[in-house]
């Protein structure tokens, strides 16, 4: 099985990384397609196929994979759909705001099985959230789409209604939560470490966290009462951020994502 991918720039390249450190293809079976030569050549030494051909790049793939920004889709769309063969590929579509009725009518009667896919730029180190929409598709075909991302991270299968909830709550939610590693660094300085320091300890405290969750199952503020004790530090740490609009701040930024 060979899978393309057209368009490697910040998420596109993110995935190529992953698959490559990935089993299910072997890295002879990948094929990146980009202008840019400083890209094609990042990818050319890990052993890679490499193009600057995006049609070429989409007649030789089993799955073309088209990761470009929301407004690139048509004219790329437009450049491959003779390339396609319905037959026998799967295309994946990865922009956000991009309807799947745009994309059946761009590409007319020639248009593949089809998913809309919304990762985050951790399924480099393949450990994305990543939300799968299946169009037309089977379910054998949902299958293979689904263990290709299920093995660089996690994955959910949902309709096109939820895709945009999807992506603010994981794709935009990514960058919400290193902003609050961020901060959190940032005060680790002010009281007195290292920056280095400082940032290892938060990023080890975040993943404890989210290792703790998974493995227990409790919900957050159930673990929050386990270290929460009467007149205790963390409780008036807790309610200096609540006062300062925290649980609000975060709901709020979430739901901007959706304007």
């Amino acid at each position: 099985m060979k899978i393309a991918i057209i368009g490697a720039g910040a998420m596109g390249g993110a995935t190529v990384e992953g698959l490559v450190k990935g089993q299910l293809f072997k890295n002879d079976e990948i094929t990146v397609s980009d202008p840019s030569q400083k890209v094609l050549d990042k990818f050319m030494a890990l052993g890679v196929s490499v193009t600057t051909d995006n049609r070429l790049a989409a007649e030789t793939a089993d799955i073309v994979c088209v990761v470009v920004k929301p407004w690139l889709v048509e004219p790329v769309l437009d450049e491959i759909r003779n390339s396609l063969t319905p037959s026998r590929q799967i295309l994946i579509v990865i922009a956000a705001g991009v309807p799947s009725a745009s994309i059946r009518g761009w590409l007319a009667d020639n248009c593949p099985p089809l998913f809309l896919v919304i990762p985050n730029i951790a399924i480099a180190e393949q450990q994305s959230m990543t939300f799968i929409v299946p169009v037309i598709a089977s379910v054998e075909q949902t299958t293979t789409v689904k263990s290709i991302f299920d093995e660089m991270g996690s994955t959910l299968i949902t309709d096109e209604q939820h895709l945009a909830a999807g992506t603010t709550l994981a794709s935009c939610g990514i960058a919400y939560a290193m902003r609050y590693i961020r901060a959190a660094a940032e005060g680790g300085v002010e009281l007195g470490f290292k920056a280095d320091d400082a940032k290892q300890i938060v990023m080890q405290t975040v993943e404890g966290a989210v290792k703790l969750l998974a493995s227990t199952g409790m919900h957050p503020e159930e673990a929050i009462d386990l270290v929460t004790t009467p007149g205790g530090v963390t409780i008036k740490g807790l309610n200096e951020m609540e006062h300062a609009g925290f649980t609000s701040a975060v709901i709020c930024g979430l739901k901007a994502g959706l304007k």
